[in-house]
């Protein structure tokens, strides 16, 4: 089921791929990415691996020729990844950009508050992020989504001398790596759980940080247009092909993308020790940024706020009856600044501004001013057992789940 995307039709040509169904999901459990996975296993196999994480400390922007000595495997990797898929509508793309821009600090309090808790609150998937080597450093996976974000929304994002391709071939090897690392340990439970970091998961991680982040959106009470929802779920589509994912089994637009998402968490979600702790980290850390400790339980009331009751409950988000009210109130304040940003051209510029400051800052805070290296691990933790923007006219409301006539009652 590989595709790299390069030579895949863009989405709205063709036929419309079928509904979402258990049994077609099922299938999407049983594939991996068979560029990304032959490459890390020849790597290993050759004893390269430490050799390339070396090289590619040094392999960070689009268009840098590549370093000597190289594995040949890796080479032709990079050289057939290095490029985006060639339907990409750079139109869509920039009104994703402008969209982001428009949005930014919200979208990072979505990716913070809401997507993260999303993938805590699927067992296997929080079981699988507690197995690799930053289970100790939440602060690192954190700043290394944010960081992939910001590349991926940068003016020159696929232009040479840009950070954003030379990140998701990184990200897609480490992906690679995990499945054959679970794999060879024989420590997944691939008869339950299918292959690990799937066709179906990658497509669920996809979910969580586009139709899940514009779900937040919608609870936090922002206004986004109709136009800017497609588009910031058009540019995930992309990265989603850059990452290894099946074109042909991805959502199209946000139609799919609901029924994809429903279904997915409805056959997923649920309580974990691995969730918990997970989240608990991810509430720590926030704490540390929220200056002094009275504003501490912000961070709890939004999480919950977020992802509702009941996925806060299996992750053991604490309750607060006092912010867990407050943070209700935010929409309206939302709407207090949106209404001034849309009536003065000084007020939105200003506001803009303070969000892209914030959420550098909020990245250097995370980073301590580095840059993130995307290296592939060469073995998973030990005790886990494994030892080797438009206008705001059109306020967009999330599509509604229309049942399938065609699935089974």
């Amino acid at each position: 089921m590989h595709s790299s995307g390069a030579d895949a039709s863009p989405a709205g040509s063709g036929p419309r791929s079928p509904a979402y169904t258990e049994s077609s999901l099922d299938a999407l459990r049983e594939a991996g990415d068979e560029l990304a996975d032959a490459t890390v296993a020849e790597l290993f196999a050759r004893g390269e691996m430490g050799e390339f994480n070396t090289l590619m400390r040094w392999f960070s922007t689009a268009g840098q020729e590549l370093p000597k000595g190289l594995p040949e495997v890796a080479r032709a990797y990079l050289e057939a990844t290095a490029m985006p898929p060639s339907w990409v509508d750079w139109g869509e793309m920039e009104k994703a950009r402008l969209f982001f821009i428009d949005n930014n600090v919200h979208i990072s309090t979505a990716l913070s508050f809401a997507s993260m808790p999303a993938c805590y609150v699927v067992p296997h998937v929080a079981k699988l992020l507690s197995a690799t080597h930053s289970l100790e450093y939440p602060s690192r996976r954190m700043a290394e989504t944010g960081q992939f974000t910001l590349y991926l929304m940068r003016p020159d994002a696929f232009e040479a001398g840009s950070r954003f391709i030379p990140a998701a071939q990184k990200v897609r090897l480490l992906h690679a790596s995990i499945r054959y690392h679970l794999r060879q340990e024989g420590r997944w439970d691939v008869g339950r759980l299918g292959t690990p970091i799937c066709q179906e998961d990658m497509i669920g991680g996809q979910m969580m940080f586009s139709i899940q982040v514009l779900d937040a959106l919608h609870r936090l009470g922002v206004h986004i247009s109709n136009e800017g929802a497609d588009a910031y779920f058009y540019a995930w589509r992309v990265v989603g092909a850059m990452l290894g994912i099946d074109l042909a089994a991805m959502p199209r637009d946000l139609d799919e993308a609901r029924l994809f998402s429903d279904l997915y968490m409805s056959r997923h979600m649920g309580p974990s020790e691995e969730g918990v702790r997970l989240t608990r980290q991810l509430i720590d850390l926030y704490e540390e940024v929220v200056p002094g400790t009275v504003l501490d339980p912000v961070v709890s009331a939004m999480i919950r706020h977020l992802v509702g009751d009941t996925a806060a409950d299996w992750l053991d988000v604490p309750r607060s009856s006092l912010w867990d009210s407050a943070i209700r109130a935010a929409p309206a304040l939302l709407g207090v600044l949106e209404s001034i940003e849309d009536r003065s051209p000084l007020a939105a510029w200003a506001l803009d501004r303070v969000g892209h400051f914030t959420s550098v800052l909020e990245l250097s805070s995370l980073t301590r001013g580095r840059v993130m290296q995307y290296a592939v691990p060469e073995r998973l933790k030990k005790e886990y057992g494994i030892t080797s923007a438009g206008p705001r006219l059109n306020r967009w409301i999330p599509p509604t789940l229309t049942p399938d006539p065609s699935a089974a009652p």
